[in-house]
């Protein structure tokens, strides 16, 4: 049996050309597009440059030998390679399980193109009936996001790092997981009023940012769809 994320994480290594600046994204599968990169870099002596989406992205990709480049050094990006914790039908995510929301929509937002590699696990009729929907939130609004949060008819639990301390994202803020029962009916105004509360830094919402979904089964296949397809 083969590693569905594997599967779809190598796939992915094969879109990056030659001179492409390509975002880095963070989680187990975009680990294996980076050491499919960091392989044809070795054996092809491709030349790219990437924008890690995390402190452990860019300690990997270093490892790995690929050449990387700050948002100082780039306006825009050719391609992001990245993971989702859910996607459904119209290529809405969620994203944060690692942490990393803040940066990789960040990098995702100034991308030509967005290609995203999952497992079939994570594609879903309806976001967040399985996973709960992180939302970075700046430490000095814990206490008012958390009542906003519970307005809107979710059940905001603090994301802990161990027994009892606060999980921190590399931008030194917490997250919030949150669930809301039956799942999320409307991801699109849902992402518009979490964006409208002062102290959430940003929500693990992702819409319309995907272009491309490299979907791996567990018998080594890959499954390439586009958003409109």
């Amino acid at each position: 049996m083969a590693n569905p994320k594997e599967a779809a994480g190598r796939e992915a290594a094969e879109l990056v050309e030659g001179g492409m600046r390509v975002g880095l994204g963070t989680g187990s599968t975009v680990a294996f597009t980076l050491a499919g990169l960091g392989e044809r870099i070795a054996k092809e002596g491709l030349v790219m440059s990437g924008v890690p989406t995390s402190i452990d992205t860019r300690q990997r990709a270093l490892e790995l030998g690929i050449p990387l480049v700050t948002l100082e050094e780039v306006e825009r990006l050719d391609l992001t390679i990245d993971g989702a914790d859910e996607i459904d039908g119209q290529f809405q995510m969620i994203k944060g399980g690692g942490g990393a929301l803040l940066r990789e929509k960040v990098v995702a937002s100034i991308s030509e193109r967005v290609a995203i590699v999952v497992g079939r696990d994570k594609v879903v009729e309806r976001l967040g009936v399985s996973f709960l929907l992180p939302v970075e939130v700046a430490p000095f609004a814990l206490p008012t996001v958390a009542r906003e949060l519970r307005g809107m008819g979710c059940d905001p639990v603090l994301r802990l790092d161990g027994p009892s301390e606060p999980f921190l994202t590399d931008n030194a803020n917490h997250i919030f997981d949150c669930r809301f029962p039956g799942g999320i009916t409307d991801a699109k105004a849902l992402e518009r009023e979490l964006a409208s509360v002062p102290g959430i830094v940003e929500s693990g919402l992702f819409i319309g940012l995907a272009h491309t979904a490299l979907i791996g089964a567990e018998d080594g296949s890959v499954t390439v769809t586009h958003r409109g397809d």
